[in-house]
């Protein structure tokens, strides 16, 4: 296994402890276990604590943007209003079921870095990314101002993510189907556009 490779395995294992264990459960000895890897491994590649949740909120990024470029190249990029609430309803809906964990571990980094300054550059990095994806977008879609516009989809977005997995009624309604999605997504872009 080459050393990006085991970095990426780390890191993936981290964001599935952050998931199940929440931060407090987040140490170098329990990466180790979830990834199945020799005690010391986690620390030989992330020596503190800070720096492997840096590894997170990078690969969660990563992660975000692979899952959005693995749909455009199956379906192709998103060029009216539908095809585009189509794209980002289908993502929204993998987000909330199949990379369910990878959300929950986002919100739980992402509060942490309110309160750790030295978090907080890797967190924007990556908050970059989604909002460049969104500006591209709305700009294709004809947005008059595709940064601002690109902000609230991306607050709307994670709001409608954070509902859904962590809100107050979350454990007791059924997660949407892509149809109903799909629905809420054309909203929030002709809103967005309309910015």
């Amino acid at each position: 296994m080459s050393i990006p490779d085991r970095r990426d395995l780390i890191a993936d294992a981290a964001i599935s402890t952050v998931a199940t264990a929440g931060l407090r459960g987040l140490t170098h000895r329990a990466v180790d276990a979830a990834a199945g890897l020799p005690a010391g491994s986690t620390s030989y590649y992330f020596r503190t604590r800070s720096a492997l949740i840096s590894a997170c909120y990078l690969r969660l990024a990563e992660l975000s943007v692979a899952d959005a470029d693995r749909w455009e190249a199956d379906h192709g990029r998103p060029s009216d209003l539908d095809s585009a609430a189509g794209a980002l309803a289908a993502l929204l809906h993998h987000w909330l079921t199949a990379a369910r964990d990878r959300q929950l571990a986002r919100f739980e980094l992402s509060l942490e870095a309110t309160r750790r300054p030295e978090l907080r550059a890797d967190l924007q990095t990556a908050g970059l990314a989604a909002r460049s994806r969104a500006t591209a977008l709305l700009a294709a879609l004809g947005a008059p101002r595709p940064a601002p516009a690109a902000d609230l989809l991306v607050a709307w977005t994670d709001g409608l993510l954070y509902d859904q997995l962590a809100g107050a009624l979350a454990a007791t309604r059924p997660l949407p189907d892509v149809t109903e999605l799909t629905t809420v997504v054309r909203r929030m872009l002709e809103a967005a556009l309309s910015t």
